[in-house]
């Protein structure tokens, strides 16, 4: 508890600040700026994507259109999330409403070796930074927050370069993470695909894995197992 503590103290004096304070905001409108158009093209029945029906996220963009009013009921949550996030006064609840649908699209874009891997994790970074930021009023839903009086906020002009330098830290950890997570992935298209095979050397294994995806359609997990089990056969004059 004593921990607790001092990290509720920490957390009340880095709300009085009025960078962080802007920063919250700036996160709030990006965020819902992301779910706006989404949700638009979904509640006017439109696909979402211009991603192949053989991609394997295209695969699963086909099959939740066809889910009929499910897709359109998706379309009105992104949007009374970021709408909620607009206002001030509903700002936690857009946030904590616009977690699980942000947390399950970054998932999907890892399971499917998506290129915005990037921008998904660094709104889902974002969206946690908010549900962190309003901890005084969500710890009141929390079994281990500290039910104590507020205390008044003071506001401070003092530019805190520690939190930035982590935030521009964390970005480019992500950028450079997910650079390197994946071996090999689709891309959003056939020319995109065979083109970093060029890009990274040009092996038969990696084109083969293009083909798989986009000529022949199979499922991701299957034109992998196929491209690691080429990678692995070739002699070792032929890498």
């Amino acid at each position: 508890m004593v921990l607790l503590q001092k990290l509720e103290q920490v957390h009340a004096e880095l709300r009085r600040n009025t960078w962080l304070r802007y920063f919250a905001i700036f996160c709030r409108i990006v965020l819902a700026l992301g779910f706006i158009p989404s949700g638009i093209v979904k509640l006017r029945g439109e696909r979402f994507t211009g991603l192949p029906s053989n991609h394997p996220l295209g695969h699963y963009f086909d099959a939740l259109y066809l889910t009929g009013y499910y897709y359109t009921f998706i379309g009105i949550g992104q949007l009374i999330a970021a709408v909620l996030l607009l206002i001030p006064r509903t700002a936690l609840l857009g946030a904590t409403l616009y977690f699980p649908i942000m947390l399950n699209i970054c998932v999907l874009t890892y399971a499917t070796r998506f290129e915005g891997t990037r921008i998904a994790t660094l709104m889902l970074l974002a969206n946690l930074f908010l549900l962190a930021w309003d901890y005084p009023r969500l710890k009141y839903i929390l079994p281990f927050g500290q039910h104590r009086p507020d205390q008044p906020v003071v506001e401070t002009r003092k530019f805190p370069a520690l939190f930035f330098a982590c935030v521009f830290s964390a970005s480019v950890l992500v950028i450079v993470v997910n650079h390197f997570l994946f071996d090999i992935r689709p891309g959003n298209s056939q020319i995109e695909c065979t083109n970093s095979c060029k890009n990274s050397g040009g092996s038969d294994a990696c084109f083969h894995f293009c083909e798989c995806i986009y000529e022949e359609g199979k499922l991701l997990d299957v034109c992998l197992n196929d491209y690691h089990r080429e990678k692995a056969s070739r002699s070792p004059s032929q890498r």
